[in-house]
């Protein structure tokens, strides 16, 4: 028997060991649970993102002395968030309790979805498609019945995650190969089925927002079933699609006393009752057969079974957001929920909760852009006369002037195009922003620093013609005063020539509104390439080996990853959404001016920065390597090259290691990828026919991202 000493010894030993912590799945759920990202972790840590990513998945333990503060703040977490037990069997847990009330200033539908900031749920792999049930008959609501089980949600308030997928038998097939019983034969009996058995839905993406509504999505068998049409005519724009009001689903839905949004029952149908207390009563209903799921943004989904339907879309809701709409729609929406508009906060003089602002956010309240900044047929410029010019800041669409080409240019046998990835996304990155509505000032100094819109004169700079000017979307040099976005006159300056702006727009309370948007959709980007087999870690050539295949290798990864592009360039473009259908009038407002988040000097921004961000790189390229393009399309260009891969044309230092400044080959946004490989004679032909090489140079005609 060891002696008392000796176990006191032992016990010593274990004490001045170093500090245990919990497991990393719960690491990272205190830290969800808690409502920070793991960008505000490790900034408060002083380490680094991926640091503490590595930390919460197992690759690494932290070392002192972050070891110590790690675990200080893991049991102050724990404390606050114990954790619950996690649901055995599919019945739905009672609802898990709930923080003291804190007064919502929205209780209904029609106003944005608020959620986190939280840092994107990692997707479970891609389980195997489960058995189709057979079809059975249609019973009293009951409790559904999981036919497989997975691992457990992380909020015990939706253990089968945010959305379904219902088929005509009645198979809801949820994330993580769930298939649940759904009894519902009506649209009311769906809605009540969903809220009350289906165990559906998402916390909210931020401590202020609010949980994400649960989205069922209908395959035509099922919309039949539930007596709504396979199909919608007779709208020439789909945006129009919608059941008229004497439909009788439409009827059932308002006898049951549920409500429509403005938007009508059309492809992405709300149906909603006011909410009771914090209890959100609401649930989306897509409908696949009413073209829900556009091609271009996730192409080849609506012809896929309802499992992998289920899992294409549940790995999109965990990382990027439960859609809501298409992917434009969601891009905003993710805005709104990373950055709610209010928080609660205490009444000095009555003690009780009201709604204030959150610091950081847009608000509630639309505001009127300055003048430059809005559209032609905008009530400011209408209303005010105005005749003063407007921004125009835009992608690139340029083409070289083929009399500036070389003999040495033309004799090379290869074209290939550059395409950089998500470039508005980079542009995104640390974006200073205005949050406050613009003053207007008259012989004002140019500040870098200051988001806005300046009057100035940049004829007099004259720049190499091989190269599209910075400055026009055209690459063409301006010919008079203009107004420019804050980042375009900062890029003048940095090429060395003096700013002198007569008139400017500004805005004094400022924000990188973006970080967080950017930062949750960076994050998804790399995590589906990933999926995907294009990881960080390949050096280029294996980088454009595991390019080539990506998609064959996993389709349904690559529909994710197509609309989670399409979420950042439609998200931008939204930003300056314009009107809409033939009876529109000048002057008159329309729909989208009524969203704080109708902020067309921050789409400016975002191209601003991201067409100064390419020439930055075309500048580089040629100082380094003596090139020059052929042609720019938004974040495509063309070059000419010796050899049909970018590693024969792109600066290398003599380590091999990619020169910086240039463009350089990689998975992350801002990094580049092989867009397309064509002859150089191809290429002349179509630059002499006014025709864009960028346009075309992957085999057929490429679609402008102008974030519009």
């Amino acid at each position: 028997m060891p002696t008392e000493e000796e176990l006191f010894a032992s016990v010593d030993a274990l004490l001045g060991e170093e500090p245990q912590l919990p497991p990393p799945a719960e690491r990272a759920r205190l830290r969800e649970a808690a409502g920070i990202t793991q960008a505000r972790l490790a900034q408060a840590l002083k380490s680094s993102t991926q640091t503490v990513k590595n930390w919460e998945n197992g690759r690494s333990e932290p070392k002192e002395p972050r070891l110590t503060a790690y675990q200080r703040l893991l049991k102050g977490w724990a404390a606050k968030y114990p954790a619950h037990a996690a649901p055995a069997a599919a019945p739905v847990p009672a609802a898990a309790p709930q923080p003291a009330p804190v007064p919502d200033t929205f209780t209904g539908p029609a106003a944005p979805e608020s959620a986190n900031t939280a840092a994107p749920a990692q997707a479970p792999a891609a389980p195997a498609a489960p058995e189709r049930p057979a079809a059975r008959p249609a019973t009293s609501f009951r409790r559904p019945a999981a036919k497989k089980t997975t691992t457990p949600a992380a909020d015990p308030r939706f253990p089968h995650g945010p959305l379904a997928v219902l088929d005509g038998d009645g198979a809801a097939y949820a994330v993580g190969g769930v298939v649940l019983d759904c009894p519902a034969t009506t649209v009311v009996g769906l809605v009540e089925w969903t809220l009350r058995e289906s165990g559906l839905g998402a916390a909210k993406l931020n401590r202020y927002g609010k949980d994400s509504d649960p989205l069922i999505v209908l395959t035509a068998a099922a919309a039949v079933k539930l007596g709504l049409p396979e199909r919608l005519e007779g709208h020439e724009q789909r945006r129009s699609l919608r059941l008229p009001e004497d439909h009788p689903v439409v009827k059932q839905v308002a006898k049951a006393k549920w409500q429509l949004t403005q938007r009508g029952f059309g492809p992405w149908a709300r149906i909603y009752r006011k909410a009771q207390g914090r209890e959100r009563q609401c649930v989306q209903l897509a409908i696949l057969s009413w073209d829900a799921l556009d091609e271009r943004s996730w192409p080849g989904v609506a012809e896929m079974e309802p499992a992998d339907i289920a899992r294409v879309l549940g790995v999109y809701a965990q990382r990027v957001i439960t859609p809501r709409g298409s992917t434009a729609v969601s891009g905003l929406e993710l805005m709104t929920a990373l950055r709610p508009p209010t928080k609660p906060e205490r009444d000095a003089e009555t003690g009780n909760w009201i709604s204030g602002h959150n610091p950081g956010s847009l608000g509630t309240e639309p505001m009127d852009p300055a003048p430059p900044e809005a559209t032609p047929e905008h009530p400011v410029v209408v209303n005010s006369g105005w005749t003063g010019g407007f921004l125009n800041e835009e992608a690139y669409q340029w083409v070289r002037d083929v009399n500036t080409l070389s003999d040495e240019e033309c004799t090379l046998p290869f074209a290939v195009g550059l395409d950089l990835n998500t470039a508005f996304l980079a542009a995104a990155a640390r974006l200073v922003v205005g949050l406050s509505a613009p003053d207007h000032f008259h012989n004002v100094n140019f500040n870098p620093k200051i988001p806005g819109s300046w009057l100035a004169d940049l004829s007099h700079i004259e720049l190499d013609p091989r190269l599209p000017s910075p400055f026009t979307p055209d690459g063409s040099r301006p010919t008079g005063p203009a107004w420019y976005q804050t980042h375009t006159l900062a890029y003048a300056q940095e090429l060395g020539h003096d700013v002198h702006p007569t008139e400017a727009y500004l805005r004094r309370e400022t924000g990188a509104y973006l970080d967080p948007w950017h930062d949750r959709l960076k994050t998804a980007y790399a995590d589906t390439l990933a999926d995907m087999g294009v990881t960080k870690d390949l050096d280029d050539r294996a980088f454009l080996a595991a390019m080539e295949q990506h998609k064959q290798n996993n389709p349904e990864m690559a529909a994710v990853l197509a609309a989670i592009k399409a979420t950042v360039k439609g998200g931008v473009g939204k930003l300056r959404e314009r009107p809409q259908g033939k009876s529109y009038k000048q002057g008159e407002p329309w729909p989208a001016l009524s969203r704080p988040t109708w902020r067309p000097d921050i789409r400016a921004a975002v191209i601003s920065k991201a067409r100064v961000n390419m020439h930055r790189k075309l500048n580089n390229m040629a100082k380094m390597t003596g090139l020059f393009p052929l042609a720019v399309l938004s974040d495509c260009v063309v070059y000419p090259s010796p050899g049909e891969s970018p590693l024969d044309f792109l600066p290398y230092a003599a380590s091999g290691k990619p020169q910086p400044g240039g463009f350089r080959l990689g998975p992350t946004p801002g990094l580049a990828k092989l867009e397309g490989v064509q002859s150089m004679l191809w290429a002349v032909d179509l630059m002499e026919k006014g025709l864009n090489p960028a346009r075309h140079i992957k085999g057929g005609d490429a679609v402008l991202d102008d974030g519009e």
